[in-house]
This record gives structure tokens, C-alpha cells and sequence, in this order.
């Protein structure tokens, strides 16, 4: 008995000791990439500023975002681009307005990464104003840190821009804040009865410890409440992330590290539509729009619903396909990311059938029904 317990307790230590050196690898490596990303942002600068001293029109090389340059990686399960760039330069009087407006943007996020203040894509667009740095909406903004991104080789988080938060996440999940002023507060993530808000602090944290044992990613926030209210999260012993529909980067990078880090099954619980089935690939496989930036995707997460066949299978609520349903079945069809199971079948049955319902359809039978019936069954 003295040797088993002895044998146990070692057990104990080296799986300890193998978490903090993750932690601390991981700790070192978030550090490095924010100096990096500094040292880019200062570089970028230093360089337009040589080109001027030497009485040259300043220009900027930039990966091309156009279609024909983004490409479907097999082998990463994502798109990424190509080898195609264009350039920017202040020659061409109308790159001058593009130009500026993406000097300015490196300018106002390396002195955020260098105070450790953070910004929203909302605040850039304000922020601009003052220095007569003019966007015509917050969608022309956006698509200029989208630039920055793409020359630097690093997300827009890396250099402490965030959207607005509206994801939740609520579980068995202790984590620590790494965020200046936090650092070393615990906390466990069932303390809040409405979730916790994924933004920048949690998305960062440490996770500590978890009893879970898989993840269940939501689309609706009424679900998501329903699935709290019934305890799912301790009858599946799952984590739960609500989506708010296409899930913002910070959301999708959670989602990743509780795959990665804690080894925990995802599955993608969306309505029964063709933009649910977006929102799961998004999730598992990523999106153009992203092509150039890695590791948001969960390429082993699984897709459990809410199927085509499903609404025949539990004679669900329905309406009828639009015409812009059926079309975006059909570039669904074309997609590289939808020529497996179960997206091959599901598109099929869809066009077949062309009906549509939502999760709040379960509610027919029942508030708890989702969760005692249907949820079991697809586990299973």
C-alpha cells in the first residue's frame, strides 16, 4: 500500500510539473509574439520614414486579399494565401487616402502595444477623427487593420485591438487572469449564472483545472440559457460557449485552446439552416476572410447539429428554404471545406427537402426536451 500510494503521488507530481512547464512555454511564447509584433509595428514605421529621407514616395508591400490568391490548404484543413502581393504607394494619388489611413492605423497600435492599453474597432474609427485621419464608416477602418494584419503576419489582438464582446462561455472551468492588474486571480467559471463574456482577460487566462470532459459550442443565446437552466453542464460534464452567432476570433481561439491545452472534444450545436452550417464550419475549418492568420480553426471539433434530417427525424417546426437559402446550399456544394460527411449529405437533403428550422424548435415538446432527449441521442 505505502508503494501505490507512493506511485500515485509521483503520478500526481509529474502531471503537475507537465502543466506548469505548458504553462510557462505558453506564458514565453505570448510574450515573444507581442515583442515581435512591436518590433514589426516600429519596423514598418522605420521603413516608410527611410524611403522619405532618401526622397522617395513611400510604399508598402501587402499580401493580396483578392479570391485568386486565397487557397484551400488540405493539409492544415484551412484557406491561407497565396504567393501574389500588391503594393501601395504614396506615387499613386489614389493609394494617397488607403496609404495614410494604414500608416496612421501601425502608428496608433504600436503605441498600444508598447502602453499595454487595448482599443476596440470601434474606438480606431473615432480615434482617427482627431487627427484628421478620415474613414468613411467603421467597414473601411476594419478593412485597413485588416491590411496591417496581413503585412505583419499577426492578429489584430496581437496588437491589443478587439472587437465588441458577445460570446459567453459557462462550465466547470477554473482559470487564472494573466492581464496586468489581474495576474493570479482565480476563477471558476459556473460563479456566473448568465456565462462569462469571452473577451480579451479570459480569453488569455490560464485554464487552471476543469471536470469536463468536452465542449458543446451554441449558436443561439436562448439556448445557451435553456442549457444552464437544465444544468447540461453537469449532466454532459461539458464546458458551454454561446456563439452569438458567426463567432467572433476571440471566441473560435477559446475554443481552439480548450481543444489544444485541456484535450477536450468539441461539439457545434447550430440552427438547422445553411448559415448554421457556416457558423460549424467556420469553427472546424476556418473562413477566407481569415486566410491570412492560422491557429483560430479546431479542425477535430464535430458538427452534431441541428441536421437537415433532423427535422424529419424529431418532425420539427420547419419553413421553407429561401431563394438566398438555396443558393448559398449550392456554393456550399462547391466548397472545398463541405466534400466530406456529414456535410455532403446534409446539403443533399436540404435541397431535396428545402426546409429550415431553428433550435428553439425543440421547445414543442418541451424547455428540457433539447437536453434530456436530443442531446443524448446525438451523443450517443
Amino acid at each position: 500500500m505505502p508503494r501505490a500510494r507512493s506511485s500515485k503521488k509521483r503520478r500526481k507530481l509529474t502531471r503537475k510539473t507537465t502543466k506548469k512547464k505548458k504553462s510557462s512555454i505558453r506564458k514565453e511564447s505570448i510574450k515573444k509574439r507581442k515583442a515581435a509584433t512591436l518590433k514589426e509595428l516600429k519596423g514598418l514605421g522605420e521603413g516608410v520614414y527611410s524611403q522619405m529621407i532618401k526622397r522617395r514616395f513611400p510604399s508598402l508591400k501587402i499580401p493580396s486579399r483578392s479570391t485568386g490568391n486565397i487557397i484551400y490548404d488540405d493539409r492544415l484543413g484551412q484557406y491561407r494565401l497565396d504567393d501574389k502581393s500588391v503594393t501601395r504607394s504614396a506615387r499613386n494619388i489614389r493609394h494617397i487616402r488607403p496609404f495614410t489611413q494604414l500608416v496612421w492605423t501601425a502608428s496608433f497600435t504600436h503605441g498600444l502595444s508598447k502602453t499595454g492599453k487595448t482599443s476596440t474597432l470601434r474606438d480606431i474609427f473615432y480615434s482617427a477623427q482627431a487627427f484628421e485621419i478620415d474613414f468613411q464608416n467603421q467597414r473601411e477602418s476594419d478593412n485597413i487593420i485588416t491590411d496591417l494584419e496581413t503585412i505583419l503576419g499577426h492578429s489584430r489582438e496581437e496588437f491589443n485591438v478587439f472587437p465588441e464582446e458577445r460570446s459567453a462561455i459557462f462550465g466547470d472551468l477554473t482559470i487564472e487572469y494573466t492581464v496586468k492588474g489581474y495576474e493570479g486571480i482565480r476563477t471558476n467559471l459556473t460563479s456566473h449564472p448568465d456565462g462569462f463574456m469571452i473577451g480579451p482577460a479570459l480569453s488569455t487566462a490560464e485554464l487552471i483545472s476543469t471536470k469536463a470532459n468536452k465542449v458543446i459550442v451554441i449558436e443561439k443565446g436562448a439556448m445557451f440559457t435553456r442549457f444552464v437552466e437544465e444544468q447540461a453542464f453537469k449532466k454532459f460534464k461539458a464546458i458551454l460557449i454561446h456563439t452569438a452567432g458567426q463567432p467572433p476570433r476571440l471566441t473560435r481561439y477559446i475554443i481552439r485552446r480548450l481543444n489544444d491545452e485541456l484535450g477536450l472534444p468539441v461539439y457545434v450545436f447550430c440552427d438547422g439552416d445553411p448559415w448554421g452550417m457556416a457558423i460549424a464550419i467556420t469553427i472546424i475549418c476556418g473562413s477566407a476572410n481569415a486566410a491570412h492568420l492560422s491557429g483560430l480553426t479546431t479542425p477535430e471539433a464535430t458538427w452534431m447539429g441541428l441536421y437537415s434530417s433532423d427535422i424529419q427525424k424529431y418532425d420539427l417546426p420547419s419553413e421553407r428554404l429561401k431563394e438566398v437559402d438555396i443558393k448559398r446550399l449550392y456554393d456550399m456544394r462547391k466548397d472545398p471545406r463541405c466534400q466530406d460527411e456529414p456535410w455532403k449529405t446534409q446539403i443533399s437533403h436540404f435541397l431535396k427537402h428545402k426546409r429550415k428550422c431553428e433550435l428553439e424548435a425543440f421547445s414543442r415538446y418541451g424547455l428540457d426536451y433539447v437536453v434530456k432527449k436530443y442531446l443524448p441521442d446525438r451523443l450517443a
